[in-house]
């Protein structure tokens, strides 16, 4: 069986390692967003597809017998054509999504699920920390209005800021007193974060600690697909479909 492995989170790494273990004839797949993405145990490609027609062509020209899609929680557009593509060509599609984060006592969260909400919740004169990736900064041009924004990166960029604010360059995982300095040294009063799940996040942590409120942006609507929230029941999946 050939596996295409929609790559580029922690639990598609988890993923590679335990199929290449089992020797797995499976292509890991990374969109490109970060220059130095991590090194997979499996052989790698790196950069889009080129829209719909050419990614159903690359699953067709390389025979895969099941796509694994363990991309980012709000990576909604390329989970909803892989779907299609996979349900076109009767090509069996999962979906490896972990767990939300969960409020949790002592937190002070307010659920949005489209980016301009979130000016209902925080005052003008508001210093945000938006960890919610620069790809997404300009969906949070409403916000920015009389407030001070600092969005977290991945990469160093000689692009100028879009807001009052700057850009904050740091690889994770943080730890906690990483994400405390980094509240403290910026004054900030409100964090925005999606809820991208998976191990405790230290930024929220962080913002408990110092009783911070936190706008969290919901996920997207999932393809009505399988899915699993462990790179062990993705394995076992595949596994079943051997048999």
């Amino acid at each position: 069986m050939k596996i295409l492995l929609l790559a580029g989170t922690g639990e598609a790494r988890a993923l590679a390692k335990l199929l290449a273990d089992h020797g797995q004839d499976v292509l890991a797949s990374l969109a490109g967003v970060t220059r130095v993405p991590a090194t997979y145990p499996v052989p790698t490609r790196v950069g889009g597809f080129g829209g719909a027609a050419a990614q159903r062509d690359f699953v067709i020209t390389n025979g895969f017998n099941a796509v694994v899609d363990a991309t980012h929680p709000f990576a909604a557009q390329i989970s909803e054509r892989s779907f299609q593509i996979c349900k076109v060509l009767s090509v069996p599609y999962l979906r490896l999504l972990r767990p939300e984060w969960r409020a949790e006592t002592g937190d002070d969260w307010h659920l949005i699920d489209h980016p301009e909400a979130a000016s209902e919740h925080i005052p003008t004169d508001a210093r945000v920390l938006l960890a919610t990736g620069a790809a997404s900064v300009a969906d949070w041009a409403e916000l920015a209005e009389g407030r001070t924004l600092f969005c977290r990166r991945v990469d160093a960029t000689d692009d100028p800021f879009p807001y009052d604010g700057d850009w904050i360059v740091g690889r994770p995982p943080f730890s906690l007193e990483e994400e405390l300095d980094t509240l403290r040294s910026h004054g900030i009063t409100h964090v925005v974060s999606k809820n991208a799940g998976g191990p405790t996040s230290a930024k929220l942590l962080a913002a408990r600690q110092l009783g911070l409120p936190v706008v969290m942006l919901n996920r997207p609507a999932l393809p009505d697909c399988d899915r699993v929230e462990t790179p062990e029941e993705a394995l076992a999946w595949l596994t079943a479909l051997k048999h």
